[in-house]
């Protein structure tokens, strides 16, 4: 497998067109790119993972019904930064319809064969005029084949400090085939999934229903295993959608190689779960939690949901003081029937507490690692075979002055 990071992304599947403009979504007039289009003049199968918040943007509830459909295929999606288009009421699923609509008209497809994502504030309605506009430059750019990825990928950020895309080629017994991909997300990232919007291309041919899955799984290991703030937005969107142009069609192919391709859709997801957390609001530290031995994965997963949101670990990883007592508190009031006489804690190999018992003559190469600006704490619990792997950041005074207003 061949694996390619901050490229052109979504367009480096055959077959994908994609374009960024500025639409002024905000209306600060600050010529940011804001609007963005992704297209397949070959019709495509799709699939998507979405938030699991029970107040869902009118985009995701739009793509869940889209996606619902048997035999729905796509050409596009159209995307925007700078208004979520959430909690809008009634108006808001007619502005997400009309730039589905307005898409088709200019790419001369059906509206119900263009997705639409959306972030930004919440609680605004969408200026229609300004973003009806935006559309069609954006077809324009698109429909002339400019080379857009690079420019869809500013088009979606919004306090992301840089955008984040790579791609992945396998070989197959008819050919090659390309999975690329592209996300933002930098705030309200708490699994299940995240302030996030992520979109995957493949010029495989493939099913919905084996992309449903593929997509799902990768989701899991990639996007669900990333925590940044402990917030879940109304707008957590990943979709992939496959266009064929290669001809290879993946379920005919061997074991092996459908093997392969899964482990490339993983591999650009959680390239891109990772890219997202490094570039959390004004984020320091990215910090790799393993979790081993406890009853079940679930107990695994919640001890170390428990030590990633902890506000006091955070603050300590920010100020680079390893205070292992901190964890193991958070830990503890995960309630999973911890026992600390059997408690395990490593910073990279460096022990810290060997079954309950601290090593303090060690605190000086702890102090080194948590100053570093990537670094590993390994947990083991040593009560059974739940094992659950979880990426986080420290938290910063400038994240509590960003996000103080907006």
């Amino acid at each position: 497998m061949k694996f390619y990071q901050d490229c052109d992304g979504i367009t480096e599947a055959q077959g994908f067109y994609a374009s960024g403009v500025p639409a002024n979504v905000m209306g600060k007039n600050n010529g940011k790119l804001d609007l963005g289009i992704i297209y397949s003049p070959r019709p495509c199968t799709a699939a998507g993972t979405f938030t699991t918040n029970d107040v869902k943007a009118s985009p995701v509830r739009y793509c869940l019904d889209l996606l619902s459909e048997q035999g729905q295929v796509f050409h596009g999606v159209v995307a925007n930064s700078g208004n979520a288009n959430a909690c809008t009421g009634k108006q808001g699923d007619l502005d997400c319809a009309k730039m589905a609509s307005e898409t088709a008209r200019h790419l001369k497809v059906h509206s119900k064969e263009i997705l639409v994502c959306s972030t930004g504030r919440i609680g605004v309605q969408m200026p229609m005029s300004r973003v009806t506009a935006g559309i069609a430059e954006a077809c324009q750019d698109t429909l002339d084949e400019l080379n857009g990825g690079k420019a869809f990928q500013e088009a979606i950020l919004t306090s992301d400090t840089r955008t984040k895309s790579c791609s992945a080629q396998i070989k197959t017994s008819s050919g090659k085939v390309t999975i690329g991909g592209t996300v933002k997300g930098a705030g309200m990232i708490q699994p299940n999934m995240a302030t996030m919007l992520a979109f995957l291309t493949t010029d495989a041919l493939a099913s919905a229903s084996f992309l449903k899955k593929c997509l799902g799984k990768a989701v899991n290991n990639s996007f669900n295993r990333m925590t940044i703030d402990g917030d879940m937005s109304t707008n957590d969107s990943v979709l992939i959608l496959a266009n064929g142009s290669t001809r290879v069609d993946i379920e005919k192919e061997s074991v092996d190689t459908i093997a392969k391709f899964q482990e490339a859709v993983d591999q650009v997801c959680t390239c891109l779960a990772r890219k997202c957390v490094t570039d959390g609001e004004k984020v320091t530290k990215f910090v790799e939690l393993q979790l081993n031995g406890a009853s079940s994965d679930q107990d695994a997963d919640l001890v170390a949901r428990c030590i990633a949101n902890s506000l006091l670990v955070k603050t300590s990883w920010y100020g680079s003081d390893p205070n292992w007592g901190r964890i193991v508190d958070a830990a503890g009031y995960a309630r999973v029937g911890l026992d600390f006489e059997k408690f395990d804690l490593w910073y990279n190999d460096v022990p810290a507490v060997e079954k309950g018992k601290p090593l303090p003559s060690n605190k000086h190469k702890w102090k080194e690692i948590v100053s570093e600006k990537s670094f590993v704490i390994k947990i083991h619990l040593n009560s059974g075979p739940g094992k659950a792997v979880l990426w986080s950041n420290d938290l910063s005074e400038e994240y509590v002055n960003y996000n103080k207003s907006e």
